[in-house]
């Protein structure tokens, strides 16, 4: 093993799923950085781990760093992990990745679970695209502006969410998005009690309210692609997308209109669209 941070993905809730290489990795390194160490501490003894630990979280992450940076200066090797999943993404690590990076030392990324990926290949959304918007902000008004301003993406978009905040949120993208959208919660992944259920988006509060342990567990929602507007079909808006990036509005429009025989008066309004969607 080289003198390197190994950024190293963990388990979600079942042990098993950790890789080979994760534990023969952190078998072989000097030092674990670690969001919280009593967690780590029972993944490392559940597979004879004997290795330091040092936390690495939300409050001391910068500090930490500097820490991290000093030892592989030494010639240490370290690996960081999360609680769960992969550092760095709606999880602590991020900073740190970067301090590392700029000091010069090299970061290996050892990919292994994640609950949106989790979730997205059990979800059976036909959606060709995905938007990973993590959590959601805490504050009703800037959710719901949050919310707003996703509603015209065309992708599927997957949310991570607490148990208590779990029902204000779906309430919100219900009230929020297309009712013809499809939401997929899934909840307790990877563990004993992990439920999927995909419906239609507008029953999704009545799911949720219907049995108290729907609301419980850590959430990955996950909400289809909004539907194709009306006169407008996905072809068509793969053409005027792709002209858009290379000519004006009115250019883009008139050679999509010659191209998928549409009105061109229709495409330039959708034009406009796009193009205030992208500033």
């Amino acid at each position: 093993m080289e003198n390197a941070l190994y950024v190293v993905a963990t388990p979600i809730g079942n042990l098993g799923d950790i890789t080979l290489r994760a534990l023969e990795t952190l078998r072989g390194v000097d030092l674990v950085a670690c969001e919280d160490t009593r967690h780590a501490r029972h993944l490392l003894d559940h597979h004879g781990i004997k290795v330091p630990t040092l936390a690495l979280h939300q409050h001391n992450e910068n500090e930490a760093a500097e820490k991290l940076i000093r030892l592989l200066g030494e010639g240490k090797r370290v690996a960081l992990v999360s609680d769960a999943g992969t550092p760095g993404v709606s999880d602590p690590g991020a900073r740190a990745v970067a301090a590392v990076r700029a000091a010069g030392f090299r970061v290996i990324p050892l990919p292994g679970p994640n609950a949106a990926i989790a979730a997205m290949s059990a979800a059976g959304l036909a959606d060709q695209r995905f938007l990973f918007a993590g959590f959601l902000p805490a504050k009703v008004g800037a959710r719901k502006t949050a919310i707003a301003q996703l509603a015209a993406v065309d992708a599927a978009l997957v949310f991570y969410e607490a148990p208590h905040r779990v029902m204000e949120t779906v309430a919100e993208l219900v009230a929020l998005l297309q009712p013809q959208r499809e939401i997929v919660i899934a909840r307790e992944l990877t563990k004993l009690f992990e439920q999927i259920e995909r419906m239609p988006l507008p029953v999704a509060p009545a799911w949720l309210a219907a049995d108290a342990n729907h609301q419980r567990g850590e959430f990955v929602l996950v909400v289809s692609a909004p539907p194709a507007r009306e006169g407008m079909d996905a072809e068509t808006e793969r053409v005027l997308a792709a002209l858009l990036t290379e000519l004006p509005v009115k250019q883009a429009a008139k050679l999509a209109a010659e191209i998928t025989g549409q009105p061109k008066n229709a495409l330039y309004a959708r034009a406009l669209e796009l193009k205030d969607a992208a500033v």
